[in-house]
């Protein structure tokens, strides 16, 4: 690497070419970075005192083996400068074309021509290389236009565009050579960078290390390009980069970065949730750790399709309308709900193992977890975590089924609310209060074919809030109003949407049904019940909110799973944990060991289907369920059944109730029956009590 400081003017002049890559964000500078520009150049080019005004660095590196007449330079750092001096550069030399006698005869420049051939152009290039400064897309186009004197494009880079025209002005009112000798007078930073030998991206990080106007978005896609040769680089950027910006839109900048960390989420499935801030660290130790198997290509390409699936579910792109509407509702509910979308996502895009209607009903699935365990004020902390452990359980084979094995595993703090809970929350709290109260009311509405527009409703109380109620309401209440009032105010049964919430206000009941708009002419079926009722009270209320309660059942559907599709989970789980031991190092003595190698055999004998499982202090023999836990003791082994005592039938006598132990030592499992087997002379024994838990659990 070479540093050393030049003025800009220096390091433009010569046959050669600053490339802005690919991949770089467009020209971003504003009026306002343009205008400070302009006061630097004016200031130290109107004081001959001044010998010079730092502009900052500009970083680079061949673009190729540099042997061609005009070597090509890939800027690494300096795109925003070098673009806006050009564009001054332009105005000006365009303002000498005007302008007659601003020459001084000595060795300043004193024609357009000169200038434009000292820092514009290339006298002997041609084509892509006719000029000094070659940016990418609209920019290109539009700084191409400009320095050949043409029209402006109709496509034009607006920034581009919009800074031309602002620094044209200001050189049109000032004398042009005070804006010549200030340019003259702009010192950089040259870094020129030994292709093959310094490392571009480390650089590019020190040179941004405050992270001033760069997303990790930024960081992630120089880190992934930089070092890559132009072509590669054009190549990967534009089949697989471009493709996600494009798809991001004018988001990309606020929601790329939110992807990234679902994104690795996944990939990595760490320990604790991945902190924004560090996304760009994150990411160049997944792409360290990956990049070797399967390529640059390879991870840009799942960037690409997840980002695909991002975009349709986050920023609701999704063109399948149920599928589009089941993802608007989850985002209402939920913010960090993406990893387990884009994993059955995936599955239902790429695998094709998940079909529109199983997508539909996994989206609404969690979509129910979520608002019941609202409603019933479960805990919603950790969401985050939550999600993405869902998501890791997901099975390509069998999505939904495993989703929802999944979602009935989560323990008892995550448990998915059962109907009863979820029906008694929605008849006794205060609905009102909830934060998706519209959005309970909304659904209940729209749970049809035939759907309401209810974007314009409001949520109505039928009996008003107004504490101060007229005597209607009053001798309609009764004695006890305020009693009834205060307990039913805010209850599901109590509450509706309306477009004539003004309109009803705190009138007597029979008014809200009968005025124009009232509940007699509403469409909604919420305002069936009401508009057949002739008078409103506690009762009612409650009738109206057990019926919202029962149909709500249905609209927020609960969770149903095969059983022994969670035993086999959770046998397969038993067996990965298992892998990680082996019987041959658990400690026993030669009495313990001798009973083993005799009573081993035996239980593998019982069927095909049984699993032994050990760990560092035991073994454990399940089919789904465990049947037998072998405990090694001093001179002896001690078996856990799962077996009720009462149940089990032991000539022997030397069964035991397990339930009359506090706990038992070394156990991970937790049975009814206790065994300890001494001798090998009662191994019949204990297989005879054995094969009876395991009749038990495989009936």
């Amino acid at each position: 690497m070479k540093a050393e400081d030049t003025h800009v003017t220096n390091l433009l002049e010569g046959a050669k070419q600053f490339i802005v890559p690919i991949f770089q964000r467009d020209y971003s500078w504003g009026t306002k970075h343009c205008q400070q520009l302009w006061r630097d150049v004016i200031r130290v080019g109107s004081d001959p005192k001044v010998k010079g005004h730092f502009l900052g660095s500009v970083v680079y590196v061949a673009a190729e083996d540099n042997t061609a007449t005009i070597t090509r330079w890939l800027l690494i750092d300096g795109q925003q400068r070098m673009t806006t001096l050009t564009l001054l550069l332009i105005a000006l030399r365009d303002q000498m074309n005007q302008v007659q006698g601003n020459g001084d005869g000595g060795d300043e420049v004193s024609t357009p021509e000169e200038l434009d051939d000292y820092f514009l152009r290339n006298r002997h290039g041609k084509g892509d290389r006719r000029h000094k400064l070659h940016l990418r897309r609209a920019d290109h186009e539009t700084l191409t236009a400009l320095l050949d004197g043409k029209d402006i494009p109709d496509a034009a880079s607006e920034r581009v565009k919009e800074n031309f025209l602002f620094l044209r002005d200001l050189v049109a009112q000032a004398d042009v050579q005070t804006v010549y000798a200030g340019i003259k007078k702009l010192v950089v930073v040259d870094v020129s960078l030994t292709r093959g030998q310094d490392d571009p991206q480390m650089i590019f990080e020190s040179l941004n290390s405050t992270g001033v106007d760069l997303t990790q978005a930024d960081l992630i896609r120089n880190f992934v390009l930089m070092r890559m040769d132009e072509s590669s680089q054009t190549l990967l950027y534009e089949e697989h980069w471009q493709p996600i910006e494009q798809a991001f839109g004018r988001r990309y900048r606020t929601e790329f970065d939110k992807f990234v960390k679902d994104f690795l989420t996944l990939q990595m499935r760490p320990g604790t949730p991945l902190k924004a801030a560090e996304i760009y660290h994150e990411f160049r130790s997944f792409f360290s750790r990956t990049v070797e198997k399967r390529g640059v290509e390879g991870i840009l390409s799942d960037l690409r399709r997840f980002g695909t699936y991002y975009t349709a579910f986050s920023l609701g792109q999704e063109k399948q309308p149920a599928l589009k509407e089941a993802f608007a509702r989850l985002r209402s509910l939920v913010e960090v709900a993406s990893p387990v979308v884009l994993t059955l996502y995936d599955y239902h895009e790429r695998a094709k193992t998940l079909d529109v209607e199983e997508f539909v009903e996994a989206v609404e699935l969690l979509e129910s977890f979520i608002f019941r365990r609202s409603v019933c004020d479960m805990q919603t902390r950790s969401l985050g975590q939550i999600f993405a452990s869902l998501a890791y359980r997901i099975t390509e084979s069998q999505p939904l089924l495993s989703l929802k094995v999944a979602l009935y595993r989560q323990g008892k703090k995550r448990r998915f609310p059962t109907d009863a809970e979820f029906r008694e929350a929605l008849e006794t709290r205060d609905v009102y209060d909830m934060r998706t109260c519209f959005y309970l009311l909304d659904r209940l509405e729209n749970f049809s074919k035939e759907r309401i527009d209810t974007s314009n409703f409001s949520i109505e109380h039928v009996m008003p809030q107004n504490e101060d109620l007229r005597s209607e309401w009053r001798a309609m209440l009764g004695s006890t109003w305020q009693a009834v009032q205060e307990t039913w105010l805010h209850r599901l049964g109590n509450l509706t949407l309306t477009g004539y919430n003004s309109t009803y206000s705190d009138r007597p009941f029979g008014e809200k049904k009968a005025i124009a708009g009232g509940f007699n002419d509403s469409p909604l079926r919420l305002n069936k019940f009401i508009r057949e009722q002739s008078a409103w009270n506690a009762t009612a209320i409650e009738q109206r909110g057990k019926l919202l309660a029962e149909k709500a059942i249905d609209v927020w559907r609960p969770l149903v799973v095969d059983p022994l599709a969670v035993k086999q989970r959770e046998l397969e789980d038993h067996k990965a944990l298992a892998a990680n031991y082996k019987i041959e190092n658990l400690e026993l003595d030669n009495t313990a060991k001798k009973l083993l190698e005799a009573l081993r055999p035996q239980i593998q004998a019982l069927g095909n289907e049984v699993v032994e499982l050990p760990n560092d202090r035991s073994i454990t023999y399940r089919v789904f369920d465990f049947f037998v836990e072998i405990i090694p003791r001093k001179q002896r082994l001690t078996l856990l059944l799962n077996l009720d005592f009462a149940d089990c039938e032991d000539p022997s006598g030397n069964a035991r109730d397990a339930t009359e132990f506090a706990f038992i030592i070394g156990a991970t499992e937790a049975g009814g029956v206790l065994y300890n087997l001494d001798s090998e002379g009662d191994v019949p024994a204990a297989i005879n009590v054995v094969r009876q838990a395991y009749e038990r659990v495989t009936e």
